[in-house]
C-alpha cells in the first residue's frame, strides 16, 4: 500500500496551505452577494470543494487502477466508461462553481472594469486555443488517464501539435486561465482566488500523483520502486 499513499503527505500538505491562502484572499470579498439565492461564500467553497473532490478520486482511482487494475476488475471492457461517467462531470463543474461564484461576487476586484475585462480576454485566447488543441490533437478519452487503463494509449507519441507546441503539459499551463478569465470578465476578487487555487492545485497534482505514473507507465521505473505491491 505504499504506491497508494506515495507523496500523497506533500499533496496533503499542499492543500492545507493552498486553501488557507485562497480563503485569505477572497475572506475580504465574501458575505455580500448572491447568485441563484446561493450566498457567495457557498460558491467559493464548493469552487474549492469541487476541484479536491476532484483530484482526491483522480488519485485513488489512478493509483487502484495502475497498481491493482482496481477498475478493470470490477467493470471489465467497461471500467474507461465509467471512469468517464465519474471524470467528466468532476471536470466541468470546475468552470461552472468559478462562474456561479464570479457572478455572485462581481465587482469586487480592485481593478478597472476596462482592464479586468481586457486581461480576461487576454488569458481566454491561450486557454481556449488549448482546449481546442485538446479536442484535435490529444483526446478527451486520453486526457482522462487512458494510458492507467490501455496499453495502446501508452504507446501513442507524444503530441506537439496546436498549444502542445509550446508546453508538454499545455492542458495544466494554458486551459486553467479559463478559471482566471472567467474571474475577471466578473471582477470578482473571490472567484480569481479560487482559480488562482485551482491552478496551483493542478500541479500539486501533476507532482504528487502524476508525475510517479508516468515514471512507471512511460520510464524505467516499477510500481515496486515506488512502494507498491501490485502489478501495473
Amino acid at each position: 500500500m505504499k504506491f497508494f499513499f506515495y507523496r500523497q503527505g506533500w499533496h496533503l500538505l499542499s492543500l492545507v496551505v493552498l486553501i488557507s491562502i485562497a480563503w485569505l484572499i477572497a475572506e475580504p470579498a465574501l458575505g455580500e452577494g448572491s447568485f441563484l439565492g446561493v450566498e457567495d461564500t457557498l460558491w467559493f467553497l464548493l469552487s474549492i470543494s469541487g476541484a479536491v473532490i476532484h483530484q482526491i478520486i483522480v488519485w485513488m482511482i489512478w493509483r487502484l487502477q495502475l497498481g491493482w487494475s482496481w477498475m478493470t476488475r470490477l467493470f471489465g471492457k467497461a471500467d474507461l466508461t465509467v471512469w468517464g461517467i465519474i471524470f467528466l462531470p468532476l471536470l466541468f463543474l470546475r468552470p461552472i462553481f468559478i462562474a456561479a461564484l464570479a457572478f455572485s461576487n462581481r465587482s469586487t476586484l480592485p481593478l478597472s472594469r476596462e482592464l479586468a475585462i481586457f486581461l480576461g480576454v487576454i488569458l481566454l485566447i491561450p486557454a481556449l486555443y488549448t482546449l481546442w488543441s485538446v479536442f484535435r490533437y490529444f483526446g478527451v478519452v486520453r486526457a482522462m488517464g487512458a494510458d492507467h487503463f490501455r496499453e495502446k494509449y501508452r504507446k501513442m507519441p507524444l503530441v506537439r501539435e496546436g498549444a502542445f507546441r509550446f508546453s508538454g503539459n499545455a492542458m495544466y499551463t494554458f486551459a486553467f486561465l479559463l478559471l482566471w478569465a472567467i474571474g475577471l470578465f466578473q471582477g470578482s476578487l473571490a472567484a480569481i482566488a479560487a482559480a488562482g487555487f485551482q491552478h496551483v492545485y493542478i500541479w500539486v497534482h501533476h507532482y504528487c500523483t502524476e508525475n510517479p505514473h508516468m515514471d512507471i507507465l512511460f520510464g524505467d521505473k516499477t510500481v515496486e520502486e515506488t512502494g507498491g505491491a501490485g502489478k501495473t
